[in-house]
């Protein structure tokens, strides 16, 4: 990761003002695996390449081109919306904790790093404060609310272990699959279906 966009204290990755810095010409940055890193199992997950994708907390992210993509940072949405515009991607300043779209409105949710970036600074894993619970239970139901029913998936993609992430991915009416991705440095991916 580059080190001007590692910040001293991770719990600046909770603030709009961390991401609304300046960021490389083209806008880019995938802080976790890229969609070439990861196209053989989005394939697999979601083979039908005309579903309808929520990408949560976009930031600067370029995962795939059949994307709604959201995030809180109105600067980050701004530069992404004219940098890429020829993409045909939608580019939409929203909270993911309490999204404007209809119920079953999206075959595909992803978060690829968003809510672990609401996790950042936290000073006990085990035991994280009231509001860092309910912002990350938050985002997880907003995502199944707007997920097809039968159909839908929610995939969640991060470098934190298991035991600390089921906590909010687990809920009823749903199943909850993970995949550990990589040789030495693991990340790993949470799948939720609907």
């Amino acid at each position: 990761m580059d080190s001007d966009l590692t910040p001293q204290n991770n719990k600046r990755y909770q603030e709009k003002e961390y991401w609304a810095r300046p960021s490389s010409d083209d806008g880019f940055h995938e802080w976790f695996k890229g969609y070439t890193d990861l196209q053989a199992i989005y394939e697999e997950i979601v083979p039908d390449r005309s579903a309808r994708i929520l990408m949560l907390g976009c930031g600067n992210s370029a995962l795939y081109k059949n994307i709604v993509n959201i995030d809180y940072s109105a600067v980050v949405i701004d530069k992404m919306n004219r940098v890429h515009a020829d993409m045909g991607m939608e580019w939409i300043e929203m909270d993911i904790r309490d999204l404007k779209f209809d119920d079953e409105s999206f075959d595909v949710v992803i978060d690829k790093g968003t809510m672990d970036a609401m996790l950042a600074g936290v000073k006990d894993v085990w035991n994280p404060n009231q509001d860092i619970v309910d912002n990350c239970n938050a985002e997880v139901n907003e995502a199944i609310r707007v997920l097809r029913s039968k159909t839908g998936i929610f995939i969640y993609l991060t470098f934190a272990q298991p035991h600390f992430r089921k906590q909010y991915l687990q809920k009823p009416g749903t199943t909850l699959e993970t995949k550990q991705l990589g040789d030495m440095f693991h990340y790993y991916m949470f799948i939720v279906r609907k």
